[in-house]
């Protein structure tokens, strides 16, 4: 299994060459600004959460959070909308062909993966940046479904990053400056930190899987982060074991600045490789 992920891997990184070619050039001049670079268009690959997951989050966790949001005078933050999912990788690209570039190069998904939900923290995007940050709920690291999905971010990173066109706003200005040396490395060669690359033939893992409940610009004060603490701590006591779950399919989707999900484009089963087209409900190709 494990050589077959990495056989992928080596062609997505040929194939990359390819996929990429008509794209935009990469312009990673926004890294040198003081300020977020102005945000076009970001595309990603994600799981989306099943409905069973998304249910127990709805009864015991989302109605809550969002009425402390509320309290906390975060009301933004409380109606930004969102597809709930765990991330693969995101791009920026003004270029609105780039999902289906994304669905061409798209290496093949891994089976089903079987994971837990575990683990409710804040999180910034750089610490001492400001925002944006946080509050997730993270995967449980370890079995063969999270070994499976850190392998495949390693591929879909070699496939998808060329096809960029300049790093995700949201790792510019204020959040690159605060970043040490394997961000910055990251962010000038995949335009985004958090992800797995190879490296001198061996897989180097920076990328921490998570679904996201709150995106936020407002900064990040010791108010926040002492509110952010409690509520993660509250939502860890209601849910101590997690919520395990299977993805089945994997979707291209656009992404708000914050890492929001606002549209899902294409939708990729991982039992059996076939593609959906969301907004005609038509499968693509054979």
């Amino acid at each position: 299994m494990i050589k077959r992920i990495f056989k992928l891997a080596a062609l997505g990184l040929f194939a990359s060459s390819f996929t990429a070619h008509g794209a935009a050039p990469i312009d990673n001049s926004a890294l040198d600004q003081p300020g977020f670079r102005e945000h076009k268009a970001t595309y990603g690959v994600v799981y989306r959460l099943p409905k069973e997951v998304n249910a127990v989050l709805d009864a015991k966790v989302n109605g809550a959070l969002k009425a402390d949001l509320v309290k906390l005078g975060l009301k933004t933050e409380a109606e930004t909308p969102n597809m709930p999912h765990v991330t693969v990788v995101h791009i920026h690209s003004a270029d609105p062909a780039t999902p289906a570039r994304m669905l061409k190069a798209l290496p093949k998904p891994p089976a089903p993966l079987q994971i837990t939900l575990k683990s409710f923290y804040p999180t910034e995007a750089a610490k001492g940046a400001g925002h944006p940050w946080w509050l997730d709920l993270g995967v449980v690291k370890s079995g063969q479904g999270f070994e499976d999905m850190m392998r495949y971010n390693t591929v879909a990173t070699a496939a998808l990053a060329p096809l960029r066109d300049g790093p995700l706003p949201r790792v510019t200005g204020p959040v690159y400056a605060k970043m040490g040396d394997a961000g910055h490395d990251l962010v000038r060669t995949q335009g985004v930190s958090g992800v797995n690359i190879m490296q001198d033939g061996k897989e180097v893992r920076a990328h921490n899987p998570h679904t996201t409940l709150v995106y936020s610009m407002t900064p990040y004060d010791a108010r926040l982060q002492d509110a952010m603490k409690q509520e993660a701590d509250k939502f860890n006591a209601v849910l101590p074991e997690g919520i395990a779950t299977t993805f089945k399919d994997v979707s291209i989707v656009e992404i708000g600045f914050a890492g929001n999900v606002v549209r899902e484009i294409y939708r990729v089963s991982l039992e059996d490789g076939s593609a959906l087209d969301v907004a005609t409900g038509k499968k693509i190709g054979g």
